[in-house]
């Protein structure tokens, strides 16, 4: 979603400046709450700045990648309502009691937060249920090469705004399946993995045999999210953190990044991917 304003531009260092409308990416509050069967009340849970759209999709995929709920099942038939603007409410099936203590989310998102590496990658494992698990073919670079191109193509908000991240879904031969859109990364991600998990109808959800593309860096809490969902590869335009790279080893996941115009850079897991190029004798 997008918002004109009207703007002053300057070109040419001052030389010329003239009045012209400007597309923005909307920004705005979504209040997550949780309904649960054996509690009474509403129970709020989180609020998360985001561009609105695909709310139900940003709730459900926040849940399972935060370890809060586990496959589909755990959600009731009803699964969310929008009481309002901003604020939604995920209900829970009646045979699914988690424990409400057990909800406070510990947030790893600065290199300040005083939590290490070591912590933060041994505080997934105690929630990450699904296996990495190795591609069954080795996926080309041609088609790693052809990820961006097809991305961008289908990037309507961004290239109306210049503002906004994405993160989208591929099979191994390099298939779009499917994309979204947010002012937040993370977000971007959850949207992504949320809209998946609410189309498989098996319990065990995984996205193994796929590839994720980030449109920005990868940073550790998206990492993290990819391992909660299985994800063998993920690859960004821009450059991974530290921490990412680390997490990512750990979990047996091959990481790419800076994947743009014909280069990239492979980080760990290079195992999964077909390096010899197709034009070479």
């Amino acid at each position: 979603m997008i918002k004109e304003f009207k703007i002053n531009k300057v070109v040419g260092f001052g030389k010329e400046n003239f009045s012209k409308n400007d597309n923005l990416a909307i920004e705005e509050p979504l209040e997550i709450s949780l309904k649960i069967a054996s509690k009474t009340g509403i129970h709020p849970l989180s609020v998360t700045m985001r561009t609105p759209g695909n709310d139900r999709d940003l709730a459900i995929g926040f849940l399972f990648t935060e370890g809060i709920i586990n496959q589909k099942s755990n959600l009731s038939g009803k699964i969310s309502a929008q009481v309002e603007e901003n604020k939604l409410i995920v209900e829970f099936s009646s045979e699914f009691n988690p424990d409400l203590q057990k909800l406070k989310r510990n947030f790893y998102t600065t290199s300040s937060c005083g939590v290490c590496g070591k912590e933060s990658i041994e505080a997934i494992k105690q929630v990450c249920k699904i296996p990495i698990l190795k591609p069954e073919t080795s996926v080309k670079m041609e088609t790693l090469f052809s990820l961006t191109e097809k991305l961008l193509n289908v990037q309507k908000t961004f290239e109306s705004t210049g503002g906004i991240h994405a993160s989208a879904l591929f099979d191994l031969e390099g298939n779009l399946i499917n994309y979204r859109e947010d002012v937040g990364r993370h977000n971007a991600l959850d949207k992504l993995i949320g809209s998946e998990l609410l189309k498989y109808e098996n319990e065990d959800f995984s996205l193994k045999n796929r590839i994720v593309l980030l449109s920005g860096r990868a940073s550790f809490e998206l990492i993290q999210k990819c391992a909660m969902a299985g994800v063998p590869i993920i690859c960004a335009i821009g450059a991974p953190s530290s921490l990412a790279v680390e997490t990512a080893e750990n979990f047996g996941i091959t990481l790419v990044g800076f994947l743009k115009n014909g280069n990239a850079n492979i980080y760990c897991g290079a195992d999964k991917l077909d390096l010899n190029l197709e034009n070479e004798n």
